[in-house]
């Protein structure tokens, strides 16, 4: 590869199409306030407006003065950073049928959304405005329950008053294993089979889009004689429960000294704000 033919910006929006692919804790967060970022370390503003004094009318009677709006300011650190360096060998380029470097840098994206969406499931777990069960006491989960654990998130997101629309759940593999023993999961149609394939839906349920990762929060805890537990996060929410901003910063193609290779570097950028707390519950479960 000539590194006179790069181009920047078609190799950065094909890394942030596969990051955007595998994300899954991102559906539990807007990008309102994304705007343009400059670098690490950048600060995006929010405004958080307060809700009205409701207030009971009487016809005929003087109305209350208007009471100002209240405003409260937040802020969203770009205060994540990760990068990758990769070089190939002038004699294995020209041995190969593909170009190596640029498949290498397509897969990118597959490494900057794990660590992201590692950054993300911890910061909703440990923001969450309720949690069910403890980390001493986990809920043990069975194909008996699971749906039970559903129903319950549900519930506190509605004494919560979150919103009912685009609510999700971001399960682990061994929780969508009980689930799926559960005839109520697996009677879907194509359509919905269709979509667990591609895009990692076991379905709708309890009002709930159910998507599964490998990333839910985990944490071994030692309990009585000394026994371990692997406690995970079920976590609920919908996509107005923060803010998330991100953007592959600088992608450069370059040739190192000291070598014949051709090699690129890139950089993501990325910072997130749970906004709404109550929007967001835990359910600590063992398997």
């Amino acid at each position: 590869m000539s590194t006179t033919k790069f181009i920047p910006t078609l190799w950065s929006a094909r890394i942030l199409a596969a990051l955007e692919k595998e994300l899954v804790y991102s559906k539990f967060f807007n990008r309102d306030y994304e705007g343009e970022i400059q670098s690490a370390g950048d600060t995006v503003k929010i405004g958080l407006v307060g809700a009205p004094t409701v207030k009971a009318y009487s016809k005929g009677a003087a109305i209350d003065d208007p009471e100002d709006v209240s405003v409260t300011e937040s802020s969203l650190a770009i205060d994540q950073a990760d990068y990758f360096n990769i070089a190939v060998e002038d004699v294995d380029a020209a041995q190969s049928a593909i170009n190596l470097l640029e498949s290498a840098t397509s897969q990118t994206g597959y490494g900057f959304s794990d660590k992201t969406d590692q950054y993300l499931g911890s910061l909703l777990a440990g923001k969450a405005g309720a949690t069910i069960g403890t980390k001493a006491a986990p809920t043990a989960i069975t194909a008996a329950n699971a749906y039970n654990i559903l129903v319950q998130l549900k519930t506190a997101l509605d004494k919560a008053n979150c919103p009912k629309t685009n609510r999700v759940v971001a399960v682990p593999p061994e929780f969508e294993g009980f689930m799926l023993l559960d005839p109520r999961f697996v009677q879907v149609g194509v359509d919905a089979s269709d979509e667990r394939l591609t895009e990692g839906t076991v379905y709708k349920a309890a009002g709930f889009q159910i998507l599964v990762t490998n990333n839910a929060p985990q944490e071994e805890v030692t309990g009585e004689k000394e026994a371990k537990t692997l406690v995970f996060d079920i976590i609920a929410g919908c996509d107005q429960s923060g803010t998330y901003a991100d953007q592959i910063l600088k992608t450069e193609a370059y040739r190192p000294e000291k070598s014949f290779k051709d090699a690129v570097k890139g950089l993501h950028v990325y910072g997130a704000a749970v906004t709404r707390p109550t929007c967001v519950v835990s359910a600590k479960v063992s398997f």
